[in-house]
């Protein structure tokens, strides 16, 4: 049954993992959303801290805040970020996907957070994917969101509406955003980004990492 309390065009479903992508993302929503609530997914990631982070940033807005296991995405397939035993490649190889890459993570997310925002009648669903500045991973691809919106909208005959506010900025673009919505230093010092799982400035040398300081190194140097 659907949630009565929400609005079917006012409300939104942000898939919230504590990290710097998806906590913008969330603060974006509250900006163009009357109600948001956010949806973490446990997958047998290396730590499990990052639901303790992403809870908290949740409180800090004053939004719903759900777990969902996923674990069995875990089980599919052999990937550094689920086998803790596997060392994690620190670049992108040049002929295939690093091995950081967890085959269908996104899919199997938007799927879940489809299900259960139709279940509480809402319509628009954020995740933080971004073609412009990603770790080579087909699934945060514009081409794959728009295909997985139709496929999902199909499937439940619905009219869902998948939003990628970060699509189309880099790294620094994405520091920006979060400065222009007032939440710089809660980004900064408060989310987990880190593959290692160490929050704020992390490990400094996993993938994500790499990533993150490189943007908020260009962007501080415009400031």
């Amino acid at each position: 049954m659907k949630d009565k309390c929400m609005n079917d065009n006012q409300s939104a479903l942000v898939l919230h993992s504590g990290g710097q992508d998806s906590t913008t993302c969330l603060f974006w929503a509250l900006k163009h959303f009357e109600e948001v609530r956010t949806l973490c997914l446990t997958y047998g990631q290396r730590h499990a801290r990052e639901v303790e982070v992403a809870q908290k940033i949740a409180g800090r807005a004053g939004v719903p805040f759900q777990v969902l296991d996923a674990t069995v995405i875990s089980a599919l397939a052999d990937n550094s970020l689920t086998n803790p035993a596997m060392v994690m490649d620190q670049e992108k190889p040049v002929d295939s996907y690093p091995n950081t890459f967890v085959p269908g993570r996104n899919l199997f997310f938007l799927t879940f957070a489809a299900v259960i925002a139709r279940s509480q009648g809402i319509r628009n669903i954020v995740t933080g994917v971004s073609q412009a500045d990603y770790s080579g991973y087909p699934d945060c691809r514009d081409t794959f969101i728009r295909s997985a919106n139709v496929t999902l909208n199909l499937a439940m005959d619905e009219q869902l509406i998948i939003h990628t506010p970060l699509m189309w900025l880099s790294k620094a673009e994405t520091w920006a955003l979060a400065d222009e919505l007032g939440v710089f230093d809660i980004v900064r010092n408060e989310t987990l980004t880190c593959y290692n799982g160490i929050v704020a400035d992390g490990c400094g040398h996993c993938p994500a990492c790499k990533l993150r300081q490189a943007g908020l190194k260009e962007y501080l140097k415009k400031q």
